[in-house]
């Protein structure tokens, strides 16, 4: 039953639920468009990942303290995840971007060169997906939504 009342666990939970809900608002305020597959997909603004992190860490600080090896390896990993988050997760996804212009016009190209086999109904290419990583904004806003998140739940759940 103790993990029922393990606060950083929950705290980091929230962190990820709320970051990926508002992805859904802050979209919508940029496009005009309403996106609810945001609230399970990866990337964009503000970062779960980065919400969940330092909720987590932000948690073990407020149960263990500042000074326990448990924060310390909390806030490690937070900064591992976020760093990531900004470097490999992102150019993962700008190369992603060139892959799928390759293949949009290696297909129009055998389109229009071979239009006489156009097959109706085949399937189409999924495309690989663009938005795995973070802006260094996203995971800076992600983070502070995490620790915020994470010390109104704390207090609240005081009172």
């Amino acid at each position: 039953m103790d993990l029922l009342t393990n606060f950083p666990l929950w705290a980091s939970l929230f962190g990820v639920f709320f970051a990926q809900f508002l992805k859904v608002p802050i979209t919508f305020i940029a496009t005009k468009k309403i996106d609810w597959s945001l609230l399970t997909s990866t990337g964009g603004m503000p970062s779960s990942h980065s919400a969940a992190v330092t909720s987590l860490a932000t948690g073990v600080a407020l149960e263990a303290g500042l000074g326990s090896p448990v924060f310390a390896v909390a806030a490690m990993f937070s900064i591992i995840v976020m760093f990531d988050s900004t470097g490999v997760r992102r150019q993962t996804g700008e190369q992603a971007i060139v892959l799928n212009r390759l293949m949009t016009d290696f297909n129009r190209f055998l389109e229009e060169a071979k239009s006489w086999q156009h097959k109706h109904g085949r399937q189409k290419q999924d495309e690989l997906k663009e938005l795995l990583g973070h802006k260094p904004i996203e995971v800076f806003v992600g983070g502070l939504l995490g620790i915020i998140a994470t010390l109104l739940l704390y207090y609240l759940l005081e009172l």
